[in-house]
């Protein structure tokens, strides 16, 4: 077993001719003056658990392993984890399709109110090409599905705007519209906005609109309390935009209410030239950030953005603006106990050769650990990051993609190619709540299957280090339910491996899945909740071709899975075909997903 000793300015490059092998490149940068690398050499068992093991005490010795149960004596809430399954939230309308009476909707259509609307949607909106439903919508005597969508789109983009109110078209408001009218638009917070808006539509559309208090709950706060009374006690709720908690405050009330863990999606990766609303992660609000903080290649050239917009933030230069973006979200909006920031665990680090700001990999990884652990340490949230690397063990509580990576961004029959049966789907929803990239099942390509998810393949190194230090699970573009002809081995893979389930819900997708949601949930939260204190004492392959595979968590829990179509008899147990046998504290449970 080789342990580097120096993590930066490396690269492995494998090969499989005649077999397979790798090769291990150090760079030695100009920027860096630490000319030094070497390795750790031990001999050891040739079997994970001795390989782990043997890793797992190197980190140890060195003060850099924390246990999960460490963390909570810092933060008591990251107990709320144990046992929690992970689910986004799409809630991002504050009006839904069912808060509306239709037919008296259709018969305001040509009111003021729609046309002030309109006009606003005219001027302000990036996508005003479907302002004809309107018009459509007045020559007919009924809605369909298309033009709903579209009218709730357009009547939810409005809620953001200060311009909605006019004093001629809004002549009589409630007292708390009138409140907040007192203050001065100007001078409300994004959520106060949000409300006054809502108040001041229901104030003209009447009885076509159901109360502002049951605005947009069928998405959110309405599945939350059918989680809760189906008896899931612990979930981490992650919203896709801290935007989502102005529209809807009271659902981020709710989950803490109930127990639950509820924060939002961040990024401090990228940076775009000008403001996007609707990629407001890579929006800061110090104008000089994008041409004196961004990361620079040897050659003089600027590291692209994700997607290829934009530039790198370089995140030594990050915290002040990390800083105020917290203090805004957590001063003008609902308070969350949790917080996912995207790409900082996952290894994505740079030299940067800018004059003013010479950087190098190990500045970078260390300023990322500080903006995370600060957002962990001052502000008390339950931090998970994109990836989990080792690097920042100590400092997040989870993460999401080790276990299901991102597969394959540059296959265009799944990014690019909508006929085609493995098309992931596109980020936009037509009725804004889950996007068909994360609701859509697909199948995988027989290639791609054995590489990310065949388990004969499976090795859990990671589990094997950081079981009871950083909890992981899924990225959010393979949750559980996302592989269609996989659901039930994936169920049975998160058994075994002490994995979250990852879910993406709305109201449509709950009532779909909900059955075999809390079905897998109630045997594997009974498992994980125990199982994440622990950690993970054995794993092997029992069965010659490897499809039936045992792993072990502290002395008293072992889980036993047959990945094969057939029944096999292990240690004197007849274990059947796609089934866990569980072990827990003594309880032994047979378990077959979906039935």
């Amino acid at each position: 077993v080789y342990i580097a000793n120096n993590m930066f300015n490396n690269e492995l490059k494998f090969h499989s001719d005649p077999k397979i092998g790798f090769d291990f490149i150090h760079e030695f940068p100009r920027i860096n003056k630490n000319k030094t690398y070497g390795f750790q050499l031990y001999v050891t068992n040739n079997d994970a658990v001795s390989i782990a093991k043997l890793y797992k005490d190197n980190i140890a010795r060195k003060g850099e392993f924390k246990t999960l149960e460490e963390k909570a004596r810092k933060n008591k809430e990251i107990e709320k984890l144990y046992g929690a399954a992970h689910f986004y939230f799409w809630n991002q309308n504050g009006l839904s399709e069912s808060n509306v009476n239709w037919p008296k909707l259709r018969e305001q259509i040509n009111s003021p109110v729609f046309s002030h609307i309109k006009e606003l949607i005219q001027k302000n909106s990036s996508e005003p090409g479907e302002l004809n439903v309107f018009e459509q919508v007045n020559k007919q005597d009924f809605v369909d599905k298309y033009q709903k969508n579209v009218i709730l789109r357009y009547m939810n983009e409005v809620l953001s705007m200060k311009e909605l109110y006019k004093e001629d078209i809004f002549l009589k408001v409630d007292q708390e519209a009138s409140e907040l009218l007192n203050k001065g638009v100007d001078h409300l917070s994004k959520m106060e906005l949000y409300n006054l808006n809502k108040h001041v539509l229901k104030s003209v559309l009447g009885d076509a609109v159901e109360e502002v208090s049951k605005w947009g709950k069928a998405d959110g706060t309405d599945i939350i309390k059918e989680m809760k009374s189906a008896g899931i006690d612990n979930a981490w709720i992650g919203l896709p935009n801290w935007e989502q908690g102005y529209m809807q405050p009271d659902f981020v009330t709710e989950a803490k209410k109930m127990g639950y863990l509820v924060g939002s999606y961040d990024s401090y990766h990228s940076i775009h030239e000008k403001a996007d609303k609707n990629w407001n992660t890579a929006s800061f609000t110090d104008p000089s950030l994008y041409e004196e903080a961004t990361v620079t290649k040897r050659n003089g050239e600027k590291v692209q953005g994700f997607l290829g917009r934009g530039r790198k933030l370089n995140p030594t230069l990050s915290l002040p603006s990390v800083k105020e973006r917290m203090n805004d979200i957590l001063q003008n909006g609902p308070k969350y106990n949790s917080w996912f920031i995207d790409c900082d665990a996952t290894g994505e680090i740079y030299d940067d050769y800018s004059a003013k700001h010479i950087t190098t990999q190990e500045q970078d990884l260390k300023a990322r650990l500080q903006r995370m652990d600060y957002i962990a340490q001052e502000k008390g949230m339950v931090v998970g990051s994109e990836g989990g690397n080792d690097f920042a063990s100590s400092t997040i509580a989870f993460a999401h993609g080790i276990e299901t990576p991102v597969i394959k961004w540059d296959d265009d029959d799944m990014r690019k190619n909508k006929t085609s049966p493995y098309y992931v789907g596109g980020y936009w929803s037509p009725n804004q709540n889950v996007p068909e990239k994360y609701a859509k099942q697909v199948p995988l390509k027989e290639e791609y299957k054995q590489v990310y998810l065949n388990p004969v393949y499976s090795v859990p190194l990671y589990k094997l280090v950081y079981n009871d230090s950083v909890i992981t699970t899924h990225h959010w573009e393979w949750g559980s339910l996302k592989v269609k002809d996989e659901v039930g081995n994936r169920m049975l893979y998160e058994l075994l491996y002490n994995v979250p389930p990852l879910y993406h819900l709305d109201e449509v997708e709950w009532n779909k899945h909900k059955k075999e949601i809390t079905q897998h949930l109630k045997v594997w939260n009974e498992v994980h909740e125990k199982a994440v204190k622990e950690a993970m004492t054995n794993f092997a392959y029992l069965s010659e071709d490897k499809l039936v595979q045992a792993a072990s968590y502290g002395e008293n829990i072992k889980i036993i899975v047959n990945f094969s179509n057939e029944d096999m008899e292990i240690e004197k147990t007849k274990i059947k075909a796609k089934s866990a046998f569980i072990i827990n504290n003594g309880k032994q449970t047979m378990y077959t997903p979906n039935q």
